[in-house]
Parts: structure tokens; sequence; C-alpha cells
């Protein structure tokens, strides 16, 4: 069973639910440190947009394919309303399939799969190389979320290869590789069967302007087109996207600056015994028998994390300012300092 299987209010958990702990825990929206979702907390910074593009439809002829072309290093790709569209519509373009998706891992990869009618397996990182003998389709994210773990390209272009030789595929969402973009399949993604997603939302923090890409081969992308219609990005997301991809100076910045960070979240999560198991550039996943005591002692203070119950684990994302990192270590001091198996009991 894949974490976060079942179903709640119309569809699987994710991080971010602010709203919903407001309801749950009566602190004000404004009140929260929200560290839930892997979100960049200082993304891109969003200049004012000429006030013409909200009067305009989308048009592909704007550079956002170019610039996201060049940005990737793909040949082809296609811009789609954030890589969640895709990750919906690519079970849609193959007949009954065996699914190998890596697990734990972002369960909306094994929900679309399986809702299209496809057989899914839940695999685990040790089993993926026996998998692929065993599987139509591969499904990874790379880096995972939320183990962090990672594979050697030549590993990733080995399984692809084993695949494509019998009509498979490869799928590789991308969506924590920004800041290690050496480790990409992206430049790999016009071979049959390499399908690489990539998005917007978590290292350049636009994830409210809902745009991805699917970088793949001509002719799936043709297909994939076809079934999402016109239009799927809007205009002022579209020209948001365009300048962020073509903003180099801020990207390399931002690329030094979140590793710094990762490492220092790792090292304020050890100082409290908190000592992360795997992570990312933007996040630091903790697996610990007591993480949903420790999500609800840390969310009565306001700071929501992000809970996993397969395996039990709290996955932490990056405070964004000072005083957001002075709150979070003084919120760890405290739950630590508890006999957690006491206060769980």
């Amino acid at each position: 069973m894949f974490e976060d299987s079942r179903l709640k209010q119309g569809g699987l958990k994710h991080g971010g639910k602010l709203r919903e702990a407001v309801r749950q825990y009566g602190r004000a929206l404004d009140e929260w440190l929200d560290l839930s979702t892997g979100i960049n907390p200082n993304g891109w910074p969003v200049p004012p947009l000429p006030t013409s593009i909200w009067s305009r439809l989308p048009e592909d002829e704007d550079g956002l394919e170019q610039a996201a072309c060049d940005y990737y290093g793909a040949k082809h790709l296609l811009a789609v309303a954030g890589s969640q569209a895709a990750i919906q519509v690519l079970p849609q373009l193959r007949s009954s399939a065996r699914v190998s998706v890596l697990h734990p891992g972002y369960a909306e990869h094994a929900e679309a799969w399986r809702r299209a009618g496809h057989t899914v397996m839940a695999v685990g990182e040790a089993q993926l190389n026996d998998a692929v003998a065993q599987s139509d389709v591969l499904v990874l994210i790379h880096p995972n979320n939320p183990t962090g773990a990672r594979f050697k390209v030549a590993q990733l272009l080995d399984w692809h290869a084993q695949l494509a030789a019998r009509g498979g595929w490869l799928v590789v969402d991308e969506a924590f590789m920004d800041v290690t973009p050496e480790h990409s399949l992206c430049r790999y993604s016009s071979r049959s069967g390499m399908i690489v997603l990539r998005s917007l939302g978590k290292f350049f923090g636009l994830a409210g302007a809902r745009v991805g890409f699917v970088c793949a081969q001509a002719e799936l992308l043709t297909r994939i087109h076809a079934l999402l219609g016109p239009w799927t990005i809007n205009t002022p997301a579209r020209w948001l996207a365009t300048a962020a991809l073509n903003d180099h100076a801020w990207q390399k910045t931002a690329q030094r600056h979140l590793a710094d960070e990762s490492r220092r979240l790792h090292a304020l999560l050890t100082q409290y015994q908190l000592a992360p198991d795997g992570g990312s550039a933007l996040f630091q996943w903790v697996r610990t028998p007591q993480a949903a005591c420790l999500h609800e002692m840390l969310a009565r203070d306001g700071i929501l994390t992000r809970l996993f119950t397969h395996p039990a684990s709290l996955r932490f994302g990056l405070p964004g300012c000072e005083l957001d990192w002075a709150r979070l270590g003084a919120a760890l001091a405290r739950v630590t300092a508890v006999d957690l198996s006491e206060a769980s009991a």
C-alpha cells in the first residue's frame, strides 16, 4: 500500500494544508510557519506584471518553450499546468500495463496509474533493479520525495534501455532536481520511452502559477497536447515562467543558497536528536516511530510539517528567514525535551 493512498476530501493528502491546520488547531493563518511543502521559501522575486498580458490569450510563440529547453537542456518539451497535469495524463496513453512506482514516494503517481486501470506495484529502492524486468513502466521521483534517494545517471540509463527495448517507459519526476542539474535526465529525454517531468513550483517557489514541463520525444508530446487541449497555462503564468527561466544570475545564487540552507537544516535537526535519514536541497526527511507525536506537538507551536505514516516519518522544509530558524530551533528544543513515548501514550 502506498503512503497516503486513501482518499480524503476528494483527493490525496499533500503538504501546505494551512487552512486545514487553522481549523484543527485554532491558530490564525498568518501565525503559522509552514515547513510542509518543500517549496523554496525565498523563491524567484516576481516583478510587476505588464497590464496587457491579462487581456491576451496564451500564445505558444511567446518564448516560454525555448527558455525551458535552454534551461533544462531538453530537445523537445511541452509546457503543462504543473507536472501534476502530466501525471494524470500519461497513464491514458498506454493500454493495460505493469507499472512499478518507487515507494515511499509522491503518491499521486501511483494513484493516477491505478485509476487508469493499470497494475501498480509499490517497489522499494533496493528492489528497483529486479522490478525493471517485470515492468512495462517504471516511475521514479529523483531525488525522491520524501526520502531524498538518488540514483546514478548510468543506472537510470541502463533501466531505461531495458524498458525501451520492449516498448516500455521510464518516467522520472525531477521536481527537486534544480539545485543538482548535472544529475538530470532531461538531456536524454529525446530517446524513445524516456519521459522527464519538471516544475517551477519547488526551486523557483512559483507553485501557485502551476507551470510544469514534460520532456520527451516530440511524437509523445503531440499526443499529450491533444489530450490536454489549448491554453493549459494562462498568459501571466507563461510570462512569469519565461522571465524566471531566463534569470540565470538568480538561479546560480539560489542554488548555492539552498544547498547551504539544507545543510543547516540537517545540522539543526541532528542537534536535537532528529538526524535526517535523507533529504534534498529543499527538505530533510526524518524517520522516527514518534513522527505523529512530533508532528502534533510542532503543530501546536504553529509549525506545520509533512507527516507520513508508512513509514512513520516527517519531512521538514526550509525556514525562510532568521526569525523562522530561531522559531524552529526553539520549538525543537521544547518538543525533544519531552518523553515522546509518554506523550504519545
